[in-house]
């Protein structure tokens, strides 16, 4: 039997929409889990619950009895945060494995915060199956960034946090440079305000999509649930607000994660493609493939109709908005090989068929030196009869002249009233003149005039430089080349840059930076990066580099494994606690080793045990004075003070420190015994060793 899809996609869309919202409150001493059961065709045979660590059951469900075939079920649930057990049992003993019984299996689910806690291994689980999970308090969504302010180009609509990033004010207005109404300082258009969408649903296969389905969002609103049952494709139609983008969340169920290659969806207007997923989907994929998309409805440009504006045109188009010079207005003779061209008193800008004769060009004035009696209409190239001489030895020759008139002889001499050999009689310039020559009559001058003999302050003085536009230091002010052009050097000109050019006058941007380090590669400290050498180069020095090891070499850099354990302890044969396995002394030098001393005064009272120690007595043991000298007394008043000569450190006496614990030879916590070597350490540093003895 075919499951109830409708129901299917309702409560899953109530686990998404009203599940998620609610897991960030609402749930007082808790929160929100979501329990989704998908029945077999057995519901009466399945049931729930949810045990806390204690073994109560918190919560339980089932069996679902009376209800429609496969159809979902959802519990919504306030639980307090912690650990939990979720049961799923059934009552025949075949789990949820309908399948097997001819039917389609069954599922169940356990949601929290968009996660999916609990969900089956498998519908065949027998009686019961067991999933622990553990509740916590959902945390809140990421914040997005980004500009709030709707009026500025870089609005985000989804932004929860303003960052102040508005910089650009919307100017609104067609920017579309083909439309008609074209705005150059629009930044925004102004859109419509809605316009009916498709949202078109395709499978290759031709089988639909299994269950799968579509949620549309548009900011807080749903615009529903939509599915393809079967065939290849099935559209739907809904009206859709441009101010926000459009949400679509591909859901894909367990029966299509592995045919979701074959799924496909767009959204589009007559104008636009909001979001197209033409398929494709990789398997297996995530419950929710969500893709954002911007809806687009048109604008306020109006595109150009090109035509005859005029209203008083004889072709006047109106419908047109941008005028394509096509108007015409005059009916007549419109070519120019024809008299009526000419003659019809206007210039007709549509052909009306009435040309008829030929025109001929020519002058048709009957008094002028060139009438052509063939000609019809005039050519403009009429030319009088001009009188006049048409000898050319004559003074009053003209050229020009197409008709004989008186000559006169010509009379050569200077014609200038303003030269000094000016000829009154002369009708003819015989180029004798001196007259005055205007110009620049300084020598050092630009512009000299070596011709001129009156000076008219046109003077330009010589500005010497390089005149060559195309030279590094081409100088626009000067007229005169000095030989002085510097051709374009490029190269790094920053002096303080590795790869400084000095022979560089413009900069190519190369320049690299010094990077001092040790350039040598067989160095300690050799450094890759470097170009130049800062004479830090460190030569490798082997030896043992351990400060505790008794050959520690401190020039040594790089350990040669040599390095040598310090035992520490007296080496003096003669010493009383000489210990043969040492190779390093107590202290400085021999300040450990311990000497017998002699019988000593009371308590306090300090005395030599060699050059470099001190000891004081702690308490006075009347047999060490009495008689011989042994090792007990040897460990009674020997309490030397390493590193102390001449006067003693006045701490010894400090008459207010205070024991902080007792110790035996190996460091361990230990009571006051006697006949046992003990070391007391008080609380301004020092250390004192005692053995009291038992008689």
């Amino acid at each position: 039997m075919k499951k109830d899809i409708s129901n299917i996609l309702y409560v899953l869309l109530m686990i998404m929409v009203f599940g998620l919202s609610s897991a960030f409150g609402q749930c007082p001493n808790g929160t929100y889990v979501n329990i989704l059961i998908n029945p077999d065709q057995y519901p009466e045979e399945s049931s729930w619950a949810i045990i806390d660590d204690y073994g109560d059951t918190v919560v339980s469900g089932g069996p679902y009895i009376n209800i429609i075939d496969y159809s979902p079920q959802l519990t919504q649930l306030c639980i307090p945060n912690g650990s939990y057990t979720f049961e799923m049992y059934d009552e025949y003993g075949d789990g949820m494995n309908g399948a097997l019984w001819g039917g389609q299996d069954g599922s169940f689910y356990v949601m929290h915060c968009g996660d999916t806690l609990v969900e089956p291994d498998s519908a065949n689980f027998g009686f019961s199956s067991y999933h622990g999970f553990t509740l916590n308090d959902c945390a809140p969504p990421p914040p997005i960034f980004g500009c709030m302010d709707s009026l500025y180009v870089e609005f985000l609509p989804i932004a929860t946090v303003d960052t102040g990033m508005c910089f650009t004010p919307k100017v609104f207005g067609c920017t579309d440079t083909n439309a008609f109404n074209f705005n150059p300082a629009a930044n925004t258009d102004i859109l419509t305000d809605s316009c009916t969408h498709t949202l078109e649903l395709t499978d290759l296969a031709g089988n639909g999509w299994a269950g799968s389905f579509l949620q549309v969002f548009q900011g807080n609103n749903f615009l529903g649930i939509f599915t393809l049952d079967n065939g290849f494709d099935t559209t739907f139609t809904f009206e859709l607000s441009i101010s926000e983008p459009i949400e679509v969340k591909f859901n894909i169920t367990q029966q299509s994660q592995f045919t979701s290659v074959q799924c496909g969806y767009s959204v589009y207007s007559e104008e636009h493609i909001a979001i197209n997923a033409p398929g494709g989907f990789a398997s297996p994929l995530a419950p929710f493939v969500t893709v954002m998309g911007m809806p687009y409805c048109g604008d306020d440009c109006i595109e150009k109709i090109y035509g005859c504006t005029n209203p008083i045109a004889i072709n006047y188009d109106s419908l047109a908005n941008t005028d394509d010079v096509s108007c015409y207005y005059d009916p007549g003779c419109t070519s120019p090989q024809y008299l009526e061209y000419y003659t019809q008193g206007y210039t007709a800008d549509y052909d009306d068929g009435t040309c008829s004769t030929v025109a001929m060009w020519g002058c048709t004035d009957t008094t002028a030196f060139n009438y052509d009696t063939l000609a019809n209409i005039d050519n403009g190239g009429c030319l009088p009869k001009i009188f006049g001489c048409m000898q050319p030895l004559a003074f009053n020759y003209n050229p020009n002249a197409n008709t004989e008139d008186t000559c006169i002889a010509i009379v050569y001499g200077c014609m200038s009233q303003l030269a000094i050999n000016y000829d009154s009689l002369a009708n003819t310039d015989d180029g004798s003149c001196i007259g005055i020559v205007l110009g620049c009559t300084d020598t050092t001058a630009f512009n000299w005039n070596p011709s001129a003999n009156v000076d008219d302050s046109s003077c330009v003085p010589v500005i010497y430089g390089c005149i060559n536009p195309t030279q590094f230091n081409y100088d626009s002010a000067a007229n005169t080349n000095d030989g002085s052009c510097i051709p374009f050097i490029y190269g790094c000109t920053d002096s303080i840059m590795f790869n400084y050019n000095p022979l560089a006058n413009a900069d190519n941007n190369t320049c690299i930076p010094y990077i001092y380090g040790c350039t040598d590669p067989s160095a300690l400290n050799y450094s890759p990066q470097a170009n130049s050498e800062d004479f830090s180069c460190i030569d490798y020095i082997y030896g043992c580099t351990d400060s505790t090891a008794l050959n520690y070499d401190p020039l040594a850099n790089t350990d040669n494994g040599s390095c040598i354990t310090v035992v520490q302890g007296c080496m003096d044969q003669n010493a009383w606690n000489y210990n043969p396995l040492a190779n390093m002394n107590f202290g400085h030098d021999s300040l450990g080793c311990l000497y017998a001393a002699n019988c000593v005064g009371e308590p306090g009272n300090p005395y030599f045990l060699n050059d470099h120690c001190y000891a004081w007595v702690i308490e006075v043991d009347e047999y060490c004075c009495d008689n011989e000298w042994d090792d007990i007394c040897q460990l009674t008043y020997n309490h030397c003070y390493d590193g102390w000569i001449g006067t003693l450190p006045p701490a010894r006496f400090a008459p207010n420190k205070n024991l902080i614990m007792i110790t035996d030879l190996l460091g361990r916590p230990a009571k006051e015994n006697k006949n046992q070597l003990l070391f007391y350490i008080y609380d301004d540093g020092s250390v004192e060793r005692k053995l009291i003895k038992k008689y």
